[in-house]
């Protein structure tokens, strides 16, 4: 099948806050092949002439019928993209599934209980499996007469989960693994027949395990009563004295958190791609529906209101598709470079690790947008969105599970800051020295460089300072925090918050300078109008994160600090300060006059890990060390 990619090597992964990519670096929907058009127009013909017509039966778990469609789209397909041609699939590059991922996404229900099967019930044991797993377990699963799930979370060890206190144990015989545990929230866990299983060897060792249905000891539980998502199959698993065969053992024996993680990040990219699919069909439903509504004598979406809830959605969705289809690109053009020597399935596992920040944003950031269009979605539709029987009442349920799944969107946010700095430590990420170069530039004094010329030039140059932003906020928090840091959730959230806007904002301008070269600024007027429209709104949201918990400055207590309002109150009385003065004024009557800031360059946050041995912070403070990082790598 032919395939779109970079002709130039793929930018490496959080490298985007220190380069300046040309519009033709990346890649956007405009480059996909006729082929791939196709795989997508394959899967959306699918959905809507066999899924949608049957969504009240699948709302109510009409038994068997899910399982009869995943069956029906693996006949034409479209469950084994992700598996190799050599056993039954498809064998799709990384843009194809991306496309795939997006058409199957129309409804929720069908969207979940494809990407349990196809994808992280199945590749496991595309990544890991040994030989013979593979050509016992994929070919079934390629085509949907085996569905797969995956089986992590526990009562008590969702986010957390190397908490797990599912155990396995070798019988005397040496034959067979005996698990006992239970599992929770399995998607697809009603009709699988292929487990994804994670379990503790003798209660220690966390590793991965391929369990069957029919395995003596293995039973579903009911199915879960859910705020939405209804089509999908959602239980619990019990295991007692479930009898595994010593070869159905995945991977290596206290290695299953690399299974999980690598999987995860996986699922994560798959899941930003789904909610674009998602979030472009609520669009579509609203827009058609303020055409027909009418009030006042004439249609609703005529009224400004309506008309700028329906752009604001569009704004988002392609921000969102911007960045999915940039990583896709980045991913594809990786992964073919990497097949030309070694293990093709390690270097896979290395190409997903290397955009795991990339995957992690589209997670972040997808879900939270879908959050919005369908939230908006129900405010055109007013009292009829709040009703069951229109269609905008069920995306509004079935999206909120996003921000939940394959990792909350809080852990996703803490792992962006872990992950970058761990590789400006690893000197894998060149952030010390662009701090470094960053420090000079502001000590030096404002430059007198020329405007910038160009389509977008003044906002690409606007998104280049958002850069140095992050720079220097995440300078002064280590400077300020140090090994404390990690304890500092809110200011991670921030700094995790600034590296998705740029990322989103970036994506935005690129993929509008490259239409624009392609086909002329008139053809392309809409991407351009819609790019500054976006990357506006993110830099506002940038600018109040940089400046969020005072990055730099010694802690003090302030009037908008729940545990310091008491005493702010009578220190500002006694000053003679009002406490409904303006914020900055509060906290100056407050805490007084602020301290000159350090330069950056002797922060030793960016001198940690570099040739400077004298650093002043301890080795345990480097961003390596702290342990809740740790428990999730």
């Amino acid at each position: 099948m032919a395939t779109a990619t970079l002709t130039k090597p793929a930018a490496k992964g959080g490298s985007f806050l220190l380069e300046t990519p040309q519009p033709s670096d990346v890649f956007t929907p405009a480059d996909l092949t006729d082929d791939q058009k196709l795989i997508g127009q394959t899967a959306e013909e699918f959905v809507v002439q066999e899924v949608l017509p049957v969504v009240k039966e699948l709302e109510n778990k009409k038994p068997g019928l899910m399982p009869e469609l995943v069956k029906k789209g693996g006949e034409v397909g479209l469950m084994g993209g992700g598996v190799p041609e050599e056993f039954g699939g498809a064998g799709l590059d990384k843009i194809s599934t991306t496309v795939l991922t997006e058409k199957l996404s129309i409804y929720g229900g069908f969207a979940v209980t494809h990407g349990a099967h196809a994808g992280i019930g199945t590749l496991p044991i595309v990544y890991f499996g040994t030989e013979a797993q593979k050509k016992k377990y994929l070919p079934k699963l390629a085509t949907g007469e085996w569905i797969g799930a995956y089986c992590l979370s526990e009562p008590q060890a969702g986010s957390d989960a190397q908490n797990s206190l599912t155990r396995a144990e070798l019988n005397n015989e040496g034959t067979h693994y005996i698990l006992n545990g239970q599992k929770m929230w399995i998607t697809n866990g009603g009709f699988a027949d292929v487990y994804i299983v994670f379990a503790k060897v003798d209660g220690e060792k966390f590793s991965a395990f391929i369990v069957e249905r029919t395995f003596p000891g293995f039973k579903p539980g009911n199915e879960e009563h859910k705020m939405g998502i209804h089509g999908s199959s959602t239980t619990p698993i019990f295991l007692e004295n479930c009898k595994v065969p010593k070869e159905n053992l995945l991977h290596e024996i206290g290695r299953g958190h690399i299974v999980a993680f690598n999987i995860l990040n996986a699922g994560r990219f798959t899941l930003g791609a789904s909610c674009v699919g998602g979030s472009k069909h609520v669009l579509m439903t609203a827009s058609r529906y303020a055409k027909e509504r009418k009030a006042f004598g004439k249609q609703i979406g005529d009224f400004g209101l309506m008309k700028e809830k329906l752009a604001e959605m569009a704004i988002q969705i392609f921000a969102v598709e911007s960045m999915v289809y940039r990583s896709a690109g980045n991913i594809e053009t990786a992964m073919t470079a990497a097949s030309g020597s070694g293990d093709k399935i390690q270097n896979t596992m290395k190409v997903l690790e290397e955009y795991a920040i990339e995957s992690s944003i589209a997670k972040v950031y997808g879900s939270e947008m879908l959050d919005f269009v369908v939230d908006e979605a129900v405010q055109i539709f007013g009292g009829y969105g709040f009703h069951e029987e229109y269609p905008v009442c069920r995306a509004y349920r079935d999206s909120r599970i996003n921000r939940i799944f394959e990792g909350t969107n809080e852990i996703n946010r803490m792992l962006i800051i872990q992950m970058l700095m761990k590789r400006a430590m690893g000197g894998q990420l060149a952030l010390i020295p662009a701090a470094m170069k960053l420090a000079d530039e502001i000590l030096a004094g404002p430059s007198f460089e020329e405007a910038p010329e160009g389509v977008l030039a003044a906002e690409s140059r606007v998104v280049a300072n958002s850069k140095k932003m992050f720079l220097q906020a995440a300078g002064g928090a280590v400077q300020k925090f140090r090994e404390k840091l990690a304890d500092e959730q809110e200011l991670i959230g921030a700094l995790s918050n600034i590296v998705m806007e740029i990322y989103a904002m970036e994506s935005s301008l690129l993929r509008a300078q490259k239409a624009a070269a392609a086909k002329g600024e008139s053809a392309s007027q809409t991407m351009i109008d819609a790019a500054p429209r976006f990357y506006q709104r993110r830099l506002r949201a940038c600018r109040a994160r940089s400046q969020a918990r005072h990055c730099g400055y010694p802690r003090r207590r302030h009037a908008h600090h729940a545990d310091g309002r008491a005493q702010a109150f009578r220190q500002a009385r006694a000053r003679g300060h009002h406490l409904l003065a303006p914020p900055r004024c509060r906290r100056r009557a407050v805490a007084g006059p602020l301290p000159p800031r350090r330069p950056l360059a002797d922060c030793a946050f960016w001198q940690c890990g570099s040739a400077n041995s004298h650093s002043p912070m301890p080795s345990q403070a480097r961003w390596g060390h702290f342990p809740f990082w740790n428990a999730c790598t």
